[in-house]
């Protein structure tokens, strides 16, 4: 993933990429070209530091309805010649899921942006998705011819098509189309066909039954061009064909082997509840080779035994990546005793590495776990700077354990944040006193995109009050 350059927090463009709900109340505040320009920048150049976690689409196109913003900016940047020359979906994914919501919305000049960009576009796949949601039956089969003109109408065409088809994440487009087309009709066959192949006959390198021959094979993947991770798939075959007297080889190849078989060996050590695991881990922690170091902390962060957590209470003052380890695992594992250093390991992660640091969310749900008062001013502090919403969505969590004000506070925010959970959560926190929040409330259940989870806690508390 790319690191996006993010605009402060104070800034109506750097509220907006983030996704707090201040930003569409300083939005519709503002001069309407202002927050437009903000609003159309956050659109196109896509701010999320990952987009397979982060929501930003229905929080931009509902903002994008508020102030009635035109489509040009987008349909610029669609139709842009330098989409023939980027085919990666994060140059225009976020921009079609927009319109795709705002098509839901009823802004026809948003559908036909979306039909025009499937017949010609390079990611004419997530259009289409988007189209299958919410355009009509005539609609979608007016598009069939142009997007099978994309498959020429040879052999390599036809294997193209299937895939296309196979890989389709809404298929209503297709099933239409099979009903006139011969070629689609013949491509869902086929793709149900390889589909009963594949499970039939599996494809792929296999291990042999040996310890031996399992490292190897996970050696043989990290050797690779391109490199295949296969130690967590290698531990699982030791499970079943290592034997007692395989231990020896099992430790050395955990010491001193190369690199995949290493992580390999030590996967299955951990889950064996070794004698010798905890040694291991330590080792292997600050080994050079990515992989081992990598390995052993993750199945470290897993381990659930006194001996571990007796490990971890140890270990979690270091400020090396153990110690961070060690303060993850004592917040998903711990007890109340272990509250304060899982708040030390977070202020000292948040200082040494910023509100966006590795590590975080595992912490800031530790501080829930055990609600912490004291942590509120740091957490306000993440809040506020973090530039992911879904961490940011965990630290309201938190918030909501740990400080009294958030009601009247921050949860009144979070009823126009990006993250449906994070809205959840302030319809049923959100003090009511305030004037904004049954007008809010209100908007949300009456809105037919909000999700189904968000409007179940409206429509309680609406009851309720």
């Amino acid at each position: 993933m790319f690191d996006p350059d993010i605009a402060p927090s104070g800034s109506l463009l750097g509220l907006l990429q983030r996704g707090r709900g201040d930003g569409t109340l300083h939005a519709l505040a503002a001069r309407r070209a202002d927050a437009l320009a903000a609003l159309e920048s956050c659109v196109l150049r896509d701010p999320r530091r990952d987009w397979r976690v982060e929501s930003r689409s229905l929080y931009y196109a509902r903002l994008y309805s508020e102030l009635e913003g035109e489509l040009d900016g987008i349909e610029h940047h669609l139709f842009h010649p330098d989409d023939s020359l980027d085919d990666d979906e994060q140059r225009t994914g976020l921009a079609l899921s927009v319109l795709g919501h705002l098509t839901g919305y009823g802004r026809r000049d948003a559908r036909d942006l979306l039909r025009g960009y499937a017949a010609v576009g390079a990611n004419w796949a997530w259009a289409l998705d988007e189209l299958a949601l919410r355009d009509d039956d005539e609609g979608l089969r007016a598009l069939g011819p142009a997007v099978l003109a994309r498959f020429p109408g040879d052999r390599d065409g036809d294997a193209a098509l299937c895939r296309a088809v196979t890989e389709a994440y809404e298929p209503r487009p297709w099933r239409l189309w099979a009903l006139d087309h011969p070629r689609v009709r013949a491509a869902q066959e086929q793709a149900s066909f390889s589909r009963w192949q594949r499970q039939l006959r599996p494809s792929g390198p296999t291990p042999g039954w040996s310890v031996t021959e399992v490292l190897a094979w996970a050696q043989a993947g990290l050797d690779a061009h391109p490199a295949e991770h296969r130690d967590a798939p290698a531990a699982r075959c030791l499970a079943v064909v290592a034997t007692p007297q395989d231990r020896p080889e099992l430790l050395l190849a955990a010491r001193r082997g190369p690199e995949a078989a290493r992580a390999a060996a030590l996967r299955h050590l951990v889950d064996r509840h070794d004698p010798a695991a905890l040694a291991l881990v330590e080792c292997a922690a600050a080994d050079p080779l990515p992989r081992v170091s990598h390995v052993a902390l993750e199945v470290f962060q897993r381990m659930r035994t006194d001996e571990a957590l007796q490990r971890a209470r140890a270990w979690c003052v270091r400020d090396d990546s153990l110690g961070l380890a060690a303060a993850r695992m004592l917040a998903c594992a711990g007890s109340e005793r272990d509250a304060p250093a899982v708040l030390a390991a977070l202020r000292r992660q948040v200082r040494c590495e910023g509100p966006d640091g590795p590590g975080l969310a595992a912490l800031v749900e530790g501080v829930a776990r055990f609600p912490v008062p004291c942590a509120a001013p740091l957490l306000r502090h993440v809040y506020r700077e973090t530039s992911s919403s879904h961490l940011r969505g965990t630290v309201a969590h938190a918030l909501s354990a740990c400080d009294p004000s958030f009601p009247e506070g921050f949860a009144v925010e979070c009823l126009w944040d990006c993250e449906e959970n994070t809205r959840e959560l302030a319809a049923r926190h959100a003090a009511i006193g305030d004037v904004r929040v049954l007008a809010r409330l209100r908007r949300l259940a009456a809105d037919p995109a909000e999700e189904a989870e968000v409007q179940t806690a409206v429509r309680g508390r609406l009851r309720a009050n």
